[in-house]
Formats: C-alpha cells, sequence, structure tokens
C-alpha cells in the first residue's frame, strides 16, 4: 500500500513537472546570457586650465545642474575685461569713421559747387572766343578745370564709398563692432565654461580628480550613470528570436538580488549579431569553420525598481519572457 501510494506521489510529481517543463518551453523563453546597462555620459572639462574646487565624491548621487567641479577662472576674467575693452574701442572708431563720412560728405559738395563753377567759366569763354573777345586757349584752360574738377568729385565719391564700409548700416552694427562683441562674447562663454554642471541626475562613478590637477578640453574626467535608465541586454540565441516581440512582458533576475524579481519588457532587438559590430568580427570565409548559433542582443527595459534593489552596471540577470 505503501508503495503503490508512493508510485502514485511519484507519477504526480513527474507529470507536474513535465508541465511545468513543457509550459516553460512552449511559453516561455529565457537566457542568462544578459547583463544589465545603462545611460552614462561622460564628463570633461570645456576649457583648459587647473582645478580649484570638487563639489562632488565618487559614487555620489547628484541631481541636474548641481555643480561638479571648477577651473580656475581668473585668465577668463581677465580675457572677458580685454573683449570689453575691445568692444568700447571698436564702438569709438566706428563713431570716428562716421565723422569722416560727414567730412568727406561736404568735400563732395564743395567739389561739386568748383566742378560747376568750372563749367559755367569754360561757357563763357566759349561764348567769349565765338565772338573774338579771347584767343582759343581761353577755352582749352577752361576745359582743363572742368576736367580736374570732375576727377576731384570722382575721387571725394571713391572716399565715401570706402569710408562708409567701415561704419553700420542703418539699424545695424559696424563690422568692428560686431567682430569685437563676438570675441565678447566668446570669453564670457569660456567663463562660464569653467563651472561644469551635471548634464543629469545620476551617479558619479569611475572618478580620480582632483582639486590641484590640471585638465584639457575633451579630456574625459569621470563619468554620470544617469538615473531610472537601466536596461537589460539580453543576448539570445539566433534561433531563440522567433516569437519574440518588443512590448512582450520579462520577468528579471539579477544574480546580486537572488530573492527579488524585476518587472520588464522587450524594448528592442538587435538587427545584428553581438559579433557582426566586433572590432575584428569572424571572418567565416576561413576553410576551418564550424557553424555556431549566433547571438542577438534584446534590449529588455525595467518598468519600474525599488531603490532598495538599485540594478548595477555589468551585473549579471536573467532574463525569462512570457510568449503570447
Amino acid at each position: 500500500m505503501i508503495n503503490r501510494i508512493f508510485f502514485l506521489l511519484l507519477l504526480a510529481a513527474l507529470g507536474a513537472g513535465s508541465y511545468v517543463y513543457w509550459e516553460r518551453s512552449t511559453h516561455v523563453r529565457s537566457t542568462d546570457n544578459a547583463y544589465v546597462n545603462a545611460e552614462v555620459a561622460q564628463i570633461s572639462a570645456l576649457v583648459s586650465g587647473r582645478i580649484v574646487e570638487m563639489h562632488v565624491k565618487d559614487n555620489q548621487f547628484v541631481k541636474k545642474g548641481n555643480p561638479l567641479f571648477e577651473v580656475d577662472p581668473a585668465p577668463y576674467r581677465v580675457n572677458v575685461e580685454k573683449a570689453r575693452a575691445q568692444v568700447a574701442l571698436a564702438r569709438q572708431g566706428s563713431t570716428q569713421d562716421g565723422a569722416e563720412v560727414r567730412a568727406l560728405e561736404a568735400e563732395l559738395t564743395r567739389q561739386n559747387s568748383e566742378l560747376e563753377n568750372a563749367e559755367v567759366s569754360r561757357a563763357r569763354a566759349e561764348n567769349l572766343v565765338a565772338k573774338g573777345f579771347l584767343a582759343r586757349q581761353a577755352v582749352d584752360d577752361a576745359q582743363s578745370k572742368v576736367n580736374s574738377g570732375r576727377a576731384a568729385v570722382e575721387q571725394a565719391r571713391a572716399r565715401i564709398d570706402k569710408a562708409r564700409v567701415l561704419i553700420a548700416p542703418v539699424n545695424s552694427q559696424s563690422p568692428a563692432v560686431a567682430a569685437a562683441q563676438a570675441t565678447l562674447a566668446q570669453a564670457q562663454l569660456d567663463l562660464d565654461r569653467t563651472r561644469v554642471s551635471a548634464p543629469q541626475s545620476g551617479w558619479v562613478v569611475n572618478k580620480s580628480l582632483t582639486a590641484g590637477t590640471t585638465v584639457n578640453p575633451g579630456q574625459i574626467l569621470f563619468a554620470i550613470i544617469a538615473d531610472r535608465s537601466f536596461w537589460i541586454d539580453a543576448n539570445f540565441k539566433e534561433t531563440e528570436l522567433p516569437g519574440l516581440i518588443p512590448g512582450m512582458p520579462v520577468e528579471i533576475h539579477i544574480d546580486m538580488y537572488p530573492d527579488h524579481r524585476f518587472a520588464g519588457h522587450i524594448e528592442s532587438i538587435g538587427n545584428g549579431t553581438g559579433t557582426a559590430f566586433s572590432l575584428l568580427p569572424p571572418q567565416n570565409a576561413t576553410g576551418n569553420w564550424v557553424k555556431v548559433a549566433q547571438r542577438v542582443p534584446v534590449r529588455i527595459r525595467f518598468d519600474d525598481y525599488d531603490p532598495a534593489f538599485m540594478p548595477r552596471v555589468g551585473a549579471t540577470a536573467t532574463v525569462a519572457v512570457r510568449l503570447n
């Protein structure tokens, strides 16, 4: 009797196990080739100089806009003052250019008046020559003065055109003033960039920067892991992809939290295998070729997570996709 009961219990256990295995094999797609990832902002200096103050520590949480560090602003303040002086000089020069144009316009008026007088004198000389009161030489002398007057007028107009190039058009600025103000804007921008702030909320990682260090523009100093930007990169075999659709629910187990379950969903499926975009992709056209099922990265986004169970970048995980 006891043997029969034991046999029935064993048979039931085997049946239940077979059902679970069948159910998971047909309705669940899982892999343990999965890792936690997140958006990481690389922080670098925007201007060169010596670090005078650090506002954060390694692994510290910062909010967007919080100060991170400061580069010595003294030389950049000097550049701003120099640029302001250049703007003032350019404006002064623009005023002088305007006065010069007005003076040249007055000179043009005088040259036009002298030209008119020369033309009147020529006409009078031609009349007197026609009547025999003057020699033909008088007309030639009068024509020479007219020609000189016309040349003087053209020269005065050219001087005005040249002077007007240096001054601003109506409702605008002179090129010299505009260039000086652009230099001032760049100097002020460089001064503002001596204070570096967090581009987004997250955790400071990989920081070894200290006050007194000299930095250069573009030099990576540390990183910030963006808050609530975590996802799972699950590498499924290419034969396991059929049936996986973005939006499907996913159960996530992170090895560092063995008793906690995370919920997520498929965000996207990679359009290439992991090896296809590696630095040295495999050359399958070689003679010693062995067919191996490749893995395709599937991005799984967390639906939400408890701050007490914060994921860590690079942590290993196991994911199970519930098929529809």
